[in-house]
């Protein structure tokens, strides 16, 4: 289950999205060089190759460490696309093609502009298929996508159902979730579709119901609606919407597949916020990116990044490197610690509150990027230390006690 939001206000373009994955999943976060002149015939996605190109752009990506693809990413020439799981009639059951997520960073490499990102999708899309599993533990997930992909000056809604495939131009603003949306009005479509009604001959119903997509849909909108009205879209507004719960209740236990900002809690609601990413875009300054590489955006601290490959980050993760040495899954024990112990939890907000400010002045040069990056990995260290001298106390009559106890030790998670 994931949320993707995009407003343009004032001559800007902001894009937020959660991705939400398994809640064991780690999301590591991968800054790739431009390319140039590349021989190499085809590339390797995750489960098929496809013809290469020799000219690729530079990417900040956000990813599930084992697939080849990302959630959400941004290239250096300003497009940015975030990518949705949908339940649809073609879904392929058997078989491997590209994931959306591969489409995804495809994308990104070869389309300068919004549109030239959808064009190629799309062609992609219609001569290789989506489909393959794509859960993490869960090898009988599968599903078709739908996308926001934008640029500075125009964004599109990009809806699929195996082959097949819709786009609608966003006017102000946009939300997509776990589900169609795009019924008769679509500007683009491949062939065939001319008139159709997609999200009606396409969409299925119990998996839309249970994640709740059409309500996290509909708080996404709303939250995006009030930002339009007051001409306040923002990065720090675009932040409270991805942290956004339907209940402010402070347990986690009681949240449900309603929430933005997603919590894992059993069966029936086993998805997690495992990453978020939002950007800032405009014709007169490159990419304002910021991400968490952490889970639960409401518990995470988001950091400027940036292209420029000899600053150094917690970005530059090799994609063949451990997921082990990753942000995110050293953060987790703080993360894990903060669903349970309140008090931590209410310490690591305020904290994180406080050193937040901090990140988003960087881009207006109160802030160098490199002093933001410090900034980060010391409040990042200072918080594993001490999450690691509070292991999470469970209770053993309680089922979501009871589901993250078990997480906890099929994941190995240690605290000493």
């Amino acid at each position: 289950m994931c949320d993707t939001q995009i407003i343009q206000q004032s001559g800007h373009t902001y894009f937020a999205k959660n991705s939400d994955r398994e809640a064991s999943e780690p999301q590591v976060m991968v800054r790739l060089a431009p390319v140039h002149d590349d021989t190499a015939a085809t590339v390797q996605t995750t489960y098929i190759s496809v013809p290469q190109v020799p000219d690729r752009f530079g990417l900040i990506l956000s990813k599930p460490h084992w697939i080849w693809g990302a959630e959400m990413g941004v290239n250096d020439q300003g497009v940015v696309i975030g990518n949705e799981a949908i339940f649809t009639t073609q879904i392929m059951r058997k078989g491997e093609a590209l994931l959306g997520m591969d489409l995804l960073r495809l994308g990104l490499e070869r389309g300068a502009n919004a549109r030239a990102a959808l064009t190629v999708i799309t062609g992609l899309l219609e001569t290789h298929g989506q489909g393959g599993p794509a859960g993490y533990r869960d090898k009988a997930f599968r599903y078709d996508n739908s996308f926001i992909i934008a640029d500075a000056g125009e964004a599109w809604i990009l809806e699929t159902a195996g082959r097949h495939w819709v786009a609608k131009k966003i006017a102000g603003f946009g939300a997509i979730s776990n589900c169609l949306s795009i019924h008769e009005d679509h500007d683009l479509h491949s062939d065939g579709l001319q008139g159709t009604d997609f999200a009606k001959r396409f969409d299925t119903r119990f998996m839309t119901f249970m994640g709740k997509a059409r309500q996290r849909q509909a708080l996404s909108t709303h939250c995006l609606g009030k930002l339009a009205q007051g001409k306040t879209a923002s990065l720090a507004a675009m932040a409270a919407n991805l942290r956004r719960h339907q209940t402010e209740n402070e347990n986690f236990a009681r949240h449900t597949n309603g929430d933005v900002c997603m919590h894992a809690g059993g069966l029936t609601r086993p998805s997690q916020s495992c990453g978020s990413m939002m950007v800032k875009l405009g014709a007169d300054h490159p990419p304002q990116v910021m991400v968490t590489g952490t889970s639960a955006p409401c518990l995470s601290l988001f950091k400027p990044v940036s292209f420029n490959i000899s600053h150094p980050s917690f970005l530059d993760h090799a994609e063949e490197q451990s997921a082990k040495d990753s942000l995110w899954h050293r953060y987790e024990s703080v993360h894990r610690c903060a669903l349970f112990d309140l008090g931590f939890r209410r310490d690591l907000l305020a904290s994180r509150d406080e050193i937040e400010r901090k990140m988003l002045s960087v881009f207006e040069g109160d802030l160098t990027l490199k002093k933001a990056d410090d900034l980060a990995r010391h409040w990042h260290e200072d918080w594993y230390e001490k999450a690691r001298h509070r292991p999470p106390r469970f209770s053993p009559l309680r089922p979501y006690d009871r589901f993250w106890k078990k997480l906890n030790a099929k994941d190995e998670m240690v605290w000493r």
